[in-house]
Formats: C-alpha cells, structure tokens, sequence
C-alpha cells in the first residue's frame, strides 16, 4: 500500500534522524509501511490524513496530549486571544501566575510552579531541584520519565535495565560514563526493590521518583512505603504525573491516593496539545531552583499557558474525568467480551482512561500488526493503547466494538489457520526501541 504519507515518510527517513520526533509516533510502532504517517487536519477524534482519508482516532489521541480531544474550540480560543494580543514580548506573560495559582489551588500541599514546554525536560527539572535541595547525585525511580541523562544513565551498568519500565530497548548511547550508579530502577508495586536501595545508599539519594498509576493499581501499603522511605532518607519525593495527570481526577492521580509528594510534574493533557509542562511543589523544596541555572526564553512565551488555563477549568467543569472513566471502562469491557465472543485470548491492563490490550501468545507482534492493518481498513486508527478523551461518544465506542468484534474473529481464525504472518502486506510493527537505517 503507498500513499502520501507512506512516500512522505520515507523522505523524512532521510532527512529526520528517526524519521520523527517521538519515538511513539513512529509509523514501524503501528503498521510499518502503510500507517497514513501524517495528518492534514484534525478535530475531536477525527482525523484527516494527506490523502483525504477520514479516521476515528481510538487509538492514542495525541499520545495522551488530547485529553479533551483535538482542537477543543473553548482550549482554540484561548489561544487565539493570546496570539491576537501577542505570544512573545520583553516583559513575562501573566498567565503563567493565573495558572499557578489554579495548580496550587487544586492541588493544596504545592505552593510554588516551575514551567517547561514538555515532560521529559520538566522531568529534568524536577530532578535537578531535587539535586540542588539535597546536594546528592543518586536517584532511585520507577516507571517511564522521559530521555534525558539523569533517567538514560540506568542503563550504563545494564542494557536492559529500563525494560521494565514501558520501552524496552533504550540505549544509553551518549550519556555520560560518569553518571554510572546514579539512577537506580526499581519496580511498581515491589516495595523490597525500594528497600534494597535504601538499604544500600539511602543517605546518597537525591530523589524518589514514581508514576502513582501507569497499568498497575498500587498495592497497599505501596505508595505510604515510598513516602516513608522518601521521609527516611531526606529524598525528594517526585510524583510524575505526565501521563496520570488529569485523567483520574482534574489534577494529579496522587490525589486520589492519600499520596503527597513534594514535587509533582505535569505536561500532556495540561495544555490539551498546546506544548506545556508544569513542576510544582513545596516552597522549600521549589526554591533551591534558585541556587541552579534553570532557564529558557521559550518556557516564558503565553499560548502554553492560557491553553493549559482554559483546558483545567474545562476539565473541571466538565467533569472530564467521569467521563474519560466511563468510555474507557465502555472500551475495556469491549474488549473483553469480543475475546470471549471470538476465542481470543487477551490481556487488558490499564486504568479506564489510559487502556492497553495485549494478544496472548503474540510474541512476534504480528497478531497485534493485523489488527491495527484490519481497523485501518475499517477507518479507525487502533492499535495496542486507547487513550479516551472528552470528544469520544458512546456512538464512537460502539462503532470501535463492532469493528473489533468482527477483526477479532478473522484473528482467531488466522491462528487456527496458521497464517497470521502471510495476512499482514507489510512487516510487523515494532515495540519498543530499534535504530532505523
């Protein structure tokens, strides 16, 4: 299959290291050689490729950017205003104190805001105060932050020591030989990991830092066990809240969990895809930012903020998280009795809102691959991951289900038959990192 994002792509290969910016967006992580690639516009959870092809996005929507879906009009608006009046000047942009002041509302324990315009780079920041505050180097962490050296630097002493936190296959090509020892991994839900890191440097840590939810409920007694250990050790306590944020509650998930750390990171569906990322935390801990070097002229430009102010007080508003709760408890349950309906075996892990399926026994992918290539000609972008937003509609989820009952049984079939590999029309998608030549 070749179309215009399919021949754009290509050229991009050899002009873009990558081929793309974010590695989740590569087309080889969804269905090499025939994911449209590109999009010429769109709006709710549709989307319109190069070719004119309209799709239903259930798959990522942004890679969780979206979270009121795309091109919101009121989070549009906001936007438009401030471009109107101007997006960059000599003096700072007021909305950067309105926002603080609503992220403190919101979320009580913080009382100062630090800004970036993504996550991984708020992550970096959060970690460098953290360094700053305590004056340690060593950071122990759980779960998927980002690609900057402080997180990269786990996999100087293991290769694969990052695989267990989402992207398997992150080489730490690059990064410093002397950041060796200083980032150290430990599991979900695993509080002894924590403990033998305690155990064995406490006094050295700088930061603990932790996704309160990705795929797993925390188990009891988890989270408490982190703060405490936090507590112990002097660490700063880090809740990165990139991908949890907003989408249990308007706010951070920590809140929902009776889990207070002293820095919690924002970024994703803070600004609904207008690039934005807030670090927030106590004053003692947010004003050792002043004893670093931690500045950029475009964290200081105004259409992050005002998107961002406009997308939280829609989202509470709305009472988005109800909603994003209900469509993807709708898609789960979906999910699940399209397996029993067709005798697919499935594995569906997730929060509602943030939900993955996994084929049993796919170790190849290609059963993954055929089901993303059978959606894509019934004009939905799927795949393993669906991110709900406040623009999907029950009528969206119904479509979806139908489409994936009937998918699931020619996958079934293909197993009986033994010829998923020879059904796919290109190679199989990618899942996790690989150089691209």
């Amino acid at each position: 299959m070749s179309g215009t994002g399919q021949d754009l792509y290509r050229h991009a290969k050899t002009r873009i290291p990558g081929g793309t910016q974010l590695l989740s967006k590569r087309p080889e992580m969804f269905l090499p050689e025939q994911w449209p690639s590109y999009y010429s516009r769109a709006r709710g959870v549709e989307v319109w490729d190069l070719d004119g092809n309209r799709y239903l996005d259930m798959s990522y929507n942004g890679i969780g950017a979206c979270v009121l879906g795309a091109a919101d009009p009121e989070v549009d608006a906001a936007v438009r205003r401030v471009i109107d009046a101007g997006s960059m000047s000599t003096l700072n942009a007021p909305e950067e104190v309105e926002l603080a002041d609503l992220l403190c509302e919101i979320h009580p324990w913080a009382s100062m805001v630090r800004y970036a315009r993504s996550g991984g780079e708020a992550m970096a920041i959060a970690v460098r105060i953290a360094r700053a505050r305590t004056g340690r180097d060593r950071v122990a962490f759980c779960g998927y932050h980002g690609w900057h050296d402080w997180y990269l630097a786990a996999n100087l002493s293991e290769q694969r020591a990052l695989d267990g936190h989402l992207l398997p296959g992150l080489a730490p090509a690059g990064v410093p030989r002397g950041l060796l020892g200083t980032a150290l991994p430990f599991r979900y839900n695993h509080l002894e990991d924590l403990q033998a890191i305690v155990d064995t440097c406490g006094g050295e840590l700088a930061a603990i830092v932790l996704e309160p939810i990705r795929n797993l409920q925390p188990a009891p007694g988890f989270l408490h066990g982190v703060r405490d250990a936090a507590r112990r050790t002097g660490a700063v306590l880090v809740a990165d809240e990139v991908s949890s944020g907003f989408r249990l509650v308007t706010g951070g998930a920590h809140l929902t969990f009776d889990f207070t750390p002293d820095i919690a990171v924002f970024a994703k569906a803070l600004g609904n895809g207008y690039p934005i990322a807030a670090v927030l935390g106590t004053a003692e801990v947010m004003q050792a930012a002043q004893s670093s070097f931690i500045s950029s002229t475009n964290w200081t430009e105004r259409i992050g903020p005002a998107a961002a102010i406009a997308t939280v007080r829609k989202h509470a508003r709305c009472q988005v998280a109800a909603h994003l709760h209900q469509i993807g408890t709708a898609v789960q349950a979906g999910w699940r009795q399209a397996s029993d309906s067709a005798a697919l075996p499935i594995e569906v892990s997730g929060i509602p809102p943030l939900s993955h399926l996994a084929f049993r026994g796919d170790a190849d992918g290609s059963l993954r691959t055929l089901f993303t290539q059978l959606m894509l000609d019934r004009g939905f972008l799927a795949g393993s991951g669906f991110y709900a937003t406040y623009a999907h509609t029950t009528e969206h989820v119904e479509q979806y289900l139908a489409a994936t009952k009937t998918v699931f049984g020619v996958l079934a079939e293909s197993l009986r038959h033994g010829d998923t590999g020879r059904r796919l029309r290109g190679p199989v998608a990618h899942s996790g990192f690989h150089r691209l030549t």
